[in-house]
């Protein structure tokens, strides 16, 4: 250890990869003397000597990292999901103390997060399980943080927690308690799950305005000018810089050696892709992947019954992107009807309005699924806390959150986002900006998932008589599994006409 000194660190971050490093040097440029670990001892000595005015304590064992701290020790970890944090936490137990407690701010599965607070605080200490949102930026200078678990664990953890957070346009921390044991790492698991769909929402509009014949700088332009209003969001803010990035004359070399390049030959890389363009976007392969937490989110829908269509296209679009070479072929080989030309596509100020309203009913879904894991996991989620927290610093900050936030201040048990007074206005210029965009779209043979389940979502929501009844009844016919009544009370279940096959 550095500094020989003892039990002179606020707070300890153990794990010396990009978000570690950047956390703790946050928490340092916020007055907490801050003690830094690595099982690779090498890489906290390295994050120290590339920052010296930090005066990081570097500890290489263990025992030296919890002699460092003042008590009660806080401990945060910013290691691999998984069973690194298991391995990591039950090294640390013997060496702890009644009170001391372990942050885990990495993207752990929530029953993990769930899971480990029962057991650290059986054996007398206290856990948070820490969503963190923001990426490398955000870690260096201000995430959205989302912490669950034991409320006093929350007090010991918020003075460095609030500090380090991004604030609001108001002033406001972008960090508050969540709710008992896995909480906090559920809300950042949604949250993954409502960017997966709002980043496929804009990559289906580039995609439309560029086969409607736009060249990235008058995308950008269209991006930039709706950034201004209530369309601003991160993701608008850097598509807008990503489409005008041009192509360096000597491309760098990805360093990162736990990453495989895809076998695609080069004539499937390049197929359908510009020629002769200076922007980088275009030199891009088609292929985007995930790295699990959009795939929880949208397991959570189905285990707990909460419509999730327009985040789950989100992550089947990234599915499907995988598959390049099948699309090549399918391209070449299926037939693709008879299509209109890309000119017929909707007006600008139509999109926009199709933009936010579909991006509005992809916050709903989300913020339902947030309800039903309330009641399921015996929550008391406060959902205008969670739209506030995602104000600043984290990847799916936005002008909607405030009215969001306005939407549950005035009805806390809101059933559903689209019916607060607020979006009515939202809604109906959205909705038959949404019918123009699909109805031109699927004529012009553009896949829009994304934006085709906001609305199958809506009108499904504001079907007061749905299909169902046909489903129900199919069910009943082949598996007598019954049905109830809309002219009387009870269980039913009726002998069909049979077929002569039957």
């Amino acid at each position: 250890m550095t500094n020989k000194q003892t039990a002179i660190a606020d707070i300890a971050v153990l794990g010396m990869a990009v978000m570690g490093k950047n956390l703790a040097l946050n928490m340092a440029d916020h007055g907490f003397r801050t003690a830094i670990y690595n099982r690779t001892a090498s890489k906290a000595h390295e994050a120290a000597a590339e920052n010296p005015e930090q005066n990081l304590i570097v500890c290489e064992t263990l025992e030296e990292l919890i002699a460092s701290l003042k008590t009660p020790r806080r401990l945060f970890l910013m290691v691999k999901s998984g069973p690194p944090v298991d391995t990591l936490i039950a090294d640390l137990l013997p060496l702890l103390e009644p009170g001391d407690l372990i942050m885990d701010g990495g993207n752990s599965f929530f029953k993990d997060s769930q899971r480990r607070s029962e057991e650290v605080a059986a054996a007398g200490f206290r856990f948070l399980g820490v969503g963190v949102s923001g990426g490398e930026s955000g870690a260096r200078f201000g995430p959205a943080i989302m912490p669950g678990g034991d409320k006093t664990a929350y007090e010991l953890a918020a003075p460095v927690l609030e500090a380090i957070a991004a604030k609001a346009p108001d002033g406001a921390a972008c960090c508050a308690w969540m709710g008992e044991g896995g909480a906090g790492h559920y809300v950042k698991m949604v949250h993954n799950g409502i960017e997966y769909a709002d980043m496929e929402l804009i990559a289906e509009l580039y995609y439309i305005l560029h086969t409607g014949g736009l060249d990235n700088e008058a995308i950008a332009a269209i991006f930039e000018e709706w950034n201004q209003g209530e369309l601003s969001s991160y993701l608008s803010e850097i598509t807008v810089r990503i489409l005008r990035e041009e192509d360096p004359a000597d491309p760098s070399i990805d360093l990162d050696s736990s990453l495989k390049e895809d076998p695609i030959a080069l004539e499937l890389r390049s197929s359908g892709a510009p020629t002769g363009s200076k922007y980088l976007l275009d030199k891009v392969l088609d292929i985007s992947r995930q790295k699990g937490t959009g795939k929880w989110t949208n397991e959570e829908g189905l285990e707990l019954g909460v419509d999730l269509s327009i985040l789950t296209a989100g992550l089947n679009a990234r599915y499907m992107s995988m598959d390049k070479g099948l699309r090549v072929r399918a391209e070449a080989e299926l037939p693709q009807g008879a299509l209109t030309e890309a000119s017929s596509l909707p007006d600008k100020a139509s999109l926009a309005q199709a933009f936010l309203a579909a991006r509005l009913l992809a916050y709903a879904q989300g913020f339902s699924l947030y309800r039903a894991a309330a009641k399921a996991y015996h929550w008391n989620l406060d959902y205008r806390t969670i739209a506030a927290t995602f104000r600043g610093g984290c990847i799916i900050r936005s002008a909607l959150l405030s009215p969001i936030m306005e939407a549950y201040a005035a009805d806390s048990d809101l059933p559903n986002l689209l019916l607060a007074p607020a979006f009515r206005a939202t809604l109906e210029a959205g909705i038959p900006a949404l019918r123009s965009l699909l109805a031109s779209t699927i004529a012009t043979g553009l896949p829009v998932p994304a934006y085709a389940a906001a609305l199958s979502y809506y009108d499904q929501l504001r079907a007061a008589r749905s299909s169902a009844n046909m489903i129900s009844a199919q069910r009943d016919y082949f598996g007598a599994h019954t049905f109830q009544r809309t002219d009387r009370e009870g269980i039913y279940h009726h002998e069909w006409p049979q077929t002569d096959e039957e």
